[in-house]
């Protein structure tokens, strides 16, 4: 038995726009310390793996493999995207049976060092006990822009969708709720299991598609065959197989630019008082405003109140529409 990161790669980070961009989504942005999101996974996570495992698309692996320094990891590229419960499905077919997955975004900030490999190794306690293990974080403030769990002990009661900021604030209030993180353990043989059992056309099309991959890639025809659905729609919301890990390592998904805010240190010199200038080497003055963050790229600036932050994804999503090249 080994344990192996599943890397799940295949973000576009629409809510990080214009920074982030098809053609190098945020994963792969220097941000942090001149490295990447998905270099700082890859790192954190080879201290408690035996391997790494890369599922992205075809429109990415390439930056993956030149943070890649080595060649001792594994990669399934998709042909297009299916969503997770497929992408989990094809980094489970490839492993034995009783191989334990830690399946992580590339795209999260951890912070933490022994709260995180202490949470892991109870998740992998539990995965080899048959459980489908997802990780819940302690929630700091009264978030909407993330889904929640209500717990008691390793026993997941409920999942709840993204709130709005009441709701959150009753959440926080309560004390038994976790922001779901996104992240899960389980063996490779018991992920599939579930998912043949709740979701049989996704496992059937995966492993189809699957079974006549060539050199790590998918094929075409046969991956748009497959249902595009989460791995919490597909499996974890309604197994009763399902356990979670309460942890308080520091964590953020570095979806959004309020994320990038609080992440920068105040005396950055990026910040001025309570606005923020990323990627302009401009200078820029604030006069009579406050909580701004201001973007700029060679062929889009974005001027942003950080109450809107997780929006930014509306901008995006009606660009696909009008002015794709903007995506690029």
């Amino acid at each position: 038995m080994k344990v192996t990161n599943v890397i799940l790669s295949g973000g576009v980070g629409s809510r990080l726009w214009p920074l982030s961009r098809k053609s190098k989504p945020k994963q792969y942005l220097p941000l942090f310390n001149g490295k990447s999101l998905f270099e700082l996974t890859v790192e954190r996570n080879r201290k408690v793996c035996d391997q790494v495992l890369v599922v992205g698309g075809k429109d990415n692996f390439e930056l993956s493999r030149k943070l890649l320094t080595d060649s001792s990891y594994v990669e399934i590229i998709e042909a297009a995207p299916r969503n997770t419960a497929a992408a989990i499905a094809f980094a489970a077919f490839s492993q034995r049976s009783e191989d334990i997955l830690l399946v992580t975004p590339s795209d999260h900030l951890i912070e933490d060092t022994e709260a995180y490999e202490s949470a892991i190794l109870e998740a992998v306690r539990l995965a080899k006990e048959g459980f489908l293990v997802t990780f819940g974080l302690r929630p700091t403030k009264p978030e909407t822009g993330f889904g929640y769990i209500e717990y008691n002990g390793n026993e997941v009661l409920s999942f709840r969708e993204k709130p709005n900021k009441e709701t959150a604030e009753e959440f926080i209030k309560s004390e038994n709720f976790l922001w779901n993180s996104g992240m899960f353990c389980f063996s490779a043989g018991v992920y599939l299991e579930q998912l043949q059992k709740y979701e049989p056309t996704v496992f059937e099309t995966s492993l189809e598609a699957f079974k006549k991959s060539k050199g790590g890639f998918l094929p075409e025809v046969e991956s748009m065959k497959i249902p595009s659905i989460s791995v919490d729609y597909a499996v974890m919301e309604r197994s009763d197989k399902i356990r979670v890990v309460a942890s308080s390592f520091k964590w953020s998904d570095m979806g959004s630019f309020e994320a990038l805010y609080e992440y920068i240190s105040e005396d950055d010199p990026r910040k001025s008082g309570s606005n923020l200038v990323l990627g302009s080497d401009k200078k820029v003055e604030f006069m009579g405003v406050n909580d701004i963050i201001l973007v700029e790229t060679s062929d889009a600036i974005l001027v942003l109140d950080r109450k809107y932050a997780q929006d930014v994804k509306k901008i995006y999503e009606r660009l696909e529409k009008e002015e794709p090249t903007l995506l690029a």
